[in-house]
């Protein structure tokens, strides 16, 4: 399994994080900027063949002992049987959960690894991984070859990722792009101060129409079928390796 991951794995060589520091000379500048653009020349060419993917988040600090880590298993195994990839952060927790769904039941399992001052592994569960120097690298990338997502429970980074999207389908970046929120208890009070934001007019009741507030694996999966049957027609792409991507 690891020497299976360690095939299909690039990593990004790390840099120093001052690219938020201020001006720097030009040359600095030009170089962060075609550091930038490697960074994305490279998650094109792993991420190119891997199939249209769902894209789940949720926190990297739960154990398997976690019941949320055991739901995301689920998950992660529903997401398969659709015909998916699953596509992960590729840490621990509830990355690791999702990717080990899809893995051990004949899925295809991908991560989008980070770089960060604390280790963060990619997790043994992944055919394909990457591991990329910034943030907002990442998540372009899950968000390109994702069809919706799921939000299990997570913290900053998970809400990070909800938001972001929220703003694009607000925004008709993306459109019909179903949204899971796994976990009424937990995300319980953010949906209440959601819809407290609706009745002040600064969010349009419309701009929810398709997250989906659940704790059924097999409710969240009738959600998202439902959208990407209506709205997306999946086509075989040509074999064409012009940048020697991996099939």
């Amino acid at each position: 399994m690891d020497t299976l991951l360690k095939e299909n794995a690039a990593i990004i060589p790390p840099k120093h994080p001052v690219y938020l520091k201020g001006p720097r000379s030009r040359s600095y500048e030009l170089g962060f900027a075609l550091r930038v653009f490697g960074q994305f020349l490279r998650g094109f060419r792993m991420l190119h063949f891997v199939g249209p993917c769902i894209t789940v988040f949720g926190s990297a600090r739960f154990k398997e002992e976690n019941p949320y880590y055991q739901k995301a298993i689920q998950v992660g195994k529903g997401i398969s049987k659709l015909g998916f990839s699953v596509m992960t952060g590729g840490g621990p927790g509830i990355m690791e959960a999702a990717n080990r769904g899809a893995f051990e039941n004949g899925g295809m399992s991908v991560g989008c690894n980070i770089q960060l001052p604390f280790e963060q592994k990619p997790n043994r569960y992944m055919q394909r991984s990457i591991t990329f120097e910034h943030f907002f690298v990442r998540k372009v990338l899950l968000v390109k070859y994702s069809y919706a997502f799921i939000i299990m429970p997570g913290g900053f980074g998970t809400m990070d990722e909800f938001y972001e999207t929220l703003t694009l389908v607000q925004t008709k970046s993306i459109s019909q792009f179903p949204i899971v929120l796994f976990g009424k208890e937990f995300y319980k009070p953010l949906m209440e101060h959601i819809e407290w934001m609706v009745r002040q007019g600064t969010v349009s009741k419309e701009d929810m129409n398709l997250v989906l507030l659940t704790d059924s694996v097999e409710e969240a999966m009738k959600h998202i079928r439902t959208y990407i049957g209506a709205n997306y027609k999946i086509k075989p792409r040509k074999r064409l390796w012009w940048l020697f991507e991996k099939r």
